[in-house]
Parts: structure tokens; sequence; C-alpha cells
């Protein structure tokens, strides 16, 4: 059984788009995403990362992200897709 804190610290929010799988394991791999990029936004805040590691620690995880996203072959016929935040930050 599952504390209650636990439903705090990891919200997962009820997934209301097309249901195909490929779809639902990359909504969970974004919530993910918007989780860790949240507590390391904290941190940095805190003090207890540097903006140079914060930036480093989103950028992997973004990567994750985006080769996520391949591999479940989300928008593979869009020819229209967004460019890495990242490239404007370097």
């Amino acid at each position: 059984m599952s504390k209650q804190s636990d439903f705090f610290l990891y919200q997962n929010n009820r997934y209301n788009g097309e249901f195909k799988p490929e779809n639902l394991v990359f909504n969970s791999n974004l919530q993910e995403f918007t989780q860790k990029v949240s507590y390391i936004c904290s941190l940095e805040t805190a003090g207890k990362l540097t903006p140079e590691e914060s930036y480093k620690q989103i950028k992997a995880l973004w990567k994750g992200l985006k080769r996520s996203k391949k591999m479940l072959g989300i928008g593979a016929d869009s020819d229209d897709e967004p460019q890495d935040p990242g490239e404007y930050a370097e």
C-alpha cells in the first residue's frame, strides 16, 4: 500500500489524449520529466545546485525525453518539429 506522501510527491495526472499505448508511455515519460525539472529548479533556487549543473541535468533529461519520443514513434510523420530549447542557450 502506498503512503499518502507518495500521492503528493509523485502526482500522476489522468491522460485524456488519443488512446494509444505509445501515447500513454510518452505521457508518463513527460510527467516524469516535468517532475524532475521542477526538483532541479527548486534545488537551484535554494542554492544546492549551480545554474551550470542545473542546466546540464535538465539538458540530459531533455535528451532522454527526446530519445523516448523518437523510439516510440510519436510525431514521426511531422516535419514541423519544434527546435531543441538547448540550442538557444549555448
